[in-house]
């Protein structure tokens, strides 16, 4: 559906183009409106699709990724009561940093990156930059796996006796062309995959209090969230 509004929206200038050239009451074509008027419409047209193209592209773009966000918010809110969005922790080697979200499982903790592309995602586990393709676009991304390992170490720091693992989830319409690492997968498989993940044998006795040691490590201050901004910058 987003892919169909992206296309009508970058597309308006050139099926606008018969109104543009119409002359009001007459029919349109190259005889009615003369040929220079019909070409300098033309060109009107095509130029104002490149230049309304890019901001219908962004524009589209930043609602593809808040829908994303929502998602995956509510798929883990869902899942369980023990959840945190954009928790900010002390970084696992100085400094601060920001965990997109942590939900308390049977087992442990998963630490997810959440990643939003559409369109054909290439990389391995230790490949550094990872490749998205959509349509003509194509960039290069920081692996997520290794990106997410210094927030899930982060978080092993506040329960040391708590498994935690790495799990990155891609909240667009994305696409493998080869099998991804097991800890790579779509927010449609958000719920099955945390209902099947085993993490093995834990020594926890009292996860509540566990969880509740998580949450108060929490740093949600404003101070806080600025030192993060300016570490960011």
């Amino acid at each position: 559906m987003l892919l169909l509004i992206r296309l009508v929206a970058t597309s308006l200038p050139l099926i606008a183009l018969p109104a543009l050239a119409a002359v009001p009451g007459q029919s349109i074509g190259l005889g009615d409106v003369g040929p220079a008027a019909f070409f300098f419409t033309i060109a009107a047209a095509l130029f104002l699709t490149l230049i309304f193209r890019s901001t219908a592209s962004h524009v589209v773009g930043r609602a593809s990724s808040w829908i994303g966000a929502i998602r995956i918010r509510r798929v883990l809110d869902r899942r369980s009561p023990d959840v945190l969005h954009d928790c900010i922790l002390p970084g696992a080697y100085g400094g601060l940093t920001k965990i997109d979200h942590a939900i308390l499982t049977a087992g442990g903790i998963l630490c997810i990156q959440a990643k939003h592309y559409n369109g054909i995602v290439f990389g391995g586990e230790e490949e550094a930059q990872w490749t998205n393709v959509d349509g003509t676009n194509k960039r290069r991304f920081l692996n997520p796996l290794i990106q997410n390992a210094e927030r899930t170490r982060a978080l092993q720091n506040v329960v040391p006796d708590v498994p935690v693992a790495n799990l990155v989830v891609f909240t667009g319409n994305v696409e493998f062309p080869s099998p991804p690492p097991k800890n790579v997968i779509t927010v449609s498989q958000v719920d099955s995959y945390i209902a099947k993940f085993v993490f093995g044998p834990s020594k926890v006795k009292d996860w509540d209090a566990a969880w509740l040691t998580v949450k108060s490590a929490a740093l949600t201050d404003e101070a806080s969230r600025k030192d993060l901004q300016a570490q960011i910058a």
